[in-house]
């Protein structure tokens, strides 16, 4: 192929169905990619996975999926997600069951291998406060950003959905380009083309107007009808990113600005699975309404190791309101405040009021951290127990207790990594 177009359908988990479908629909695909997946949203997925082994991918997957595969199966767009999260077989197999039920006969390629818990060294630095890992709490899980090299595989199946545990964001969309284009893997300078495209996109509405939109500073046309963008690659790593007539937001030099240095730490190196990329000579150029050129930049090697998200018990979290309304409601809002915060002296909490001096309600909030649910527990009944203990008025109560899983960042050898695709149902598109 001489030039691919790819869409970005989901920028994170909770992102809305409705461009993705209007991609599908209208946007002539080739590959429709949704990115799902970030490092807290992969602990809480294990989390859930300890709790039930058949659970831990995205539990949106098959609300997302009644949707677009009906649309993608009838127009041979490709689909490739990272929606399996803590576990991507899992994933697969509900998947080909709703495909199968849906009466599409599609086949599902699934990606494993980045989980690495049994593999990190637990008295590892963790890269952002350089003490062991296993100082910070007790591991919960480590999965590795796979890239491009080891998404390949399963694009060469034929699949026609491609479902990833953790992999770098970029490199979601930098396989099936390199795969459609005859890329060479190590060829620095396709990397670099690919992983801009997939940077741009990968946060779907972000680059058409939904993070950038500030109003009279940015102001951005039918941000409630957001449309998601999409990419033209060409073969030579020219790379133009737009987005559906009719539909909201914008893509303009400045969206596509912000979003290329969105995350981006060190624009001269920002390290993916795939490259090293830099972006110190990437122009910028709207060549139409909507329409914006993105070239220029500059691949070196990639990285000799993964970077690897660890996930950690890291204590729990009370959070608790209570409302006040009528004369007053400011001063008894803050009176109850100082109430809990004296009857939890030693415990790492916080009070804040939301609503002006003067409001005819205003709440209360309160947060803490603990160590165990127990404690957390307490926090939460401190609150409830206003109703009756005073100060006047106070209603609404709402408490919640959650565990709290810290994440943090190591390195592993690439051979420690074992990546393996399986291939679940249907039959394997020409």
């Amino acid at each position: 192929m001489d030039c691919v177009r790819i869409g970005g359908g989901a920028g994170f988990a909770g992102d809305r169905f409705e461009p993705a479908e209007a991609l599908a629909r209208d946007g002539e695909l080739d590959d429709l990619v949704l990115e799902c997946l970030a490092e807290r949203t992969i602990a809480l997925g294990q989390q859930r996975r300890l709790a039930d082994p058949s659970a831990g991918y995205d539990p949106r997957l098959v609300a997302r999926f009644e949707r677009l595969l009906p649309l993608c199966a009838a127009r041979g767009i490709r689909v490739i997600t990272n929606m399996g999260a803590a576990n991507p077989l899992a994933a697969g197999r509900v998947t080909a069951d709703l495909a199968g039920r849906l009466g599409l006969g599609l086949t599902v390629a699934v990606v494993t291998g980045d989980d690495v818990l049994d593999r990190i060294d637990p008295s590892a630095p963790a890269l952002e406060t350089g003490r062991p890992l296993a100082a910070h709490g007790e591991l919960v899980s480590a999965n590795a950003y796979l890239g491009a090299e080891q998404i390949m595989p399963a694009l060469e199946t034929g699949a026609h959905v491609v479902l990833t545990g953790r992999v770098a964001d970029p490199s979601l969309f930098t396989a099936p380009l390199a795969q459609r284009l005859g890329w060479d893997l190590r060829d620095a300078s396709a990397m670099a083309a690919g992983t801009v495209a997939g940077h741009l996109l990968e946060c779907a509405g972000q680059l058409t107007g939904g993070y950038f939109a500030d109003p009279g500073r940015k102001d951005v046309p039918g941000l409630a009808e957001l449309g998601f963008p999409y990419a033209d690659v060409t073969a030579d790593g020219d790379v133009e990113v737009s987005k559906l007539p009719g539909t909201g937001g914008l893509v303009s030099r400045a969206t596509v600005r912000e979003q290329l240095l969105y995350e981006v730490t060190d624009p001269a190196a920002y390290p993916t699975p795939d490259v090293t990329l830099d972006l110190r000579e990437v122009t910028v150029a709207e060549t139409g309404p909507d329409r914006v050129a993105v070239r220029g930049a500059v691949g070196r090697a990639r990285p000799e190791k993964f970077k690897v998200s660890v996930g950690y018990r890291a204590g729990w979290r009370a959070e608790a309101g209570i409302s006040y309304a009528g004369p007053g409601a400011r001063a008894r809002a803050e009176l109850a405040g100082d109430v809990v915060l004296r009857r939890l002296a030693g415990t790492r909490v916080r009070a804040d009021v939301l609503g002006a001096e003067g409001s005819p309600e205003c709440r209360l909030r309160i947060a803490a951290s603990a160590a165990d649910r127990a404690a957390a527990e307490v926090v939460c009944h401190e609150v409830e127990a206003l109703y009756t203990n005073g100060p006047a008025g106070g209603g609404g109560v709402r408490t919640a207790v959650t565990e709290v899983i810290g994440i943090v960042s190591t390195l592993i050898d690439r051979d420690r990594v074992e990546p393996a695709v399986t291939v679940i149902g249907g039959h394997a598109c020409g």
